[in-house]
């Protein structure tokens, strides 16, 4: 299978997992099943194997900007990486509804974090804080 494709399937593994922390953040199944272990975990694997197959295989490196840069200039390792920051920004949205399911926080405001956290990731968990905070006060 090509990066090109297993970049296609995650993404809408991705977009799936998401959607349903949009639709249905009442249901813990979501959070405790699907976002918040399978589909992290199906991310996971896919890392672990793609890591595994192209260790070594890159003059890169993590010490120096331009070291990152020939890293991910392997298709598979800037693979890797995307599904890094995939796997990560779902635990972090899935953090975001069970949080706010905990505090009552009503779903319409945690949304657009969760919008944001999909895009940009910290930005959306930043948001969601400042929401929690606010939220909080109030």
């Amino acid at each position: 299978m090509s990066p090109e494709r297993v970049f296609a399937i995650a993404n809408l593994v991705a977009a799936a997992a998401w959607l349903l922390l949009a639709v249905l953040p009442r249901q813990r199944w979501v959070t405790t099943i699907v976002t918040g272990t399978a589909v992290p975990a199906f991310f996971a694997v896919a890392y672990i194997a793609i890591i595994g197959s192209q260790w070594g295989t890159s003059s890169g490196s993590f010490s120096t900007l331009g070291g990152v840069s020939t890293l991910f200039a392997n298709p598979w390792l800037l693979l890797a990486g995307w599904l890094h920051y995939l796997a990560f920004d779902l635990l972090a949205g899935t953090w975001e509804v069970s949080d706010a399911r905990e505090r009552d926080v009503p779903h319409l405001l945690v949304v657009p974090c969760l919008a944001l956290t999909f895009m940009f990731g910290p930005a959306g968990w930043l948001l969601y804080n400042g929401v929690r905070a606010r939220y909080r006060r109030a």
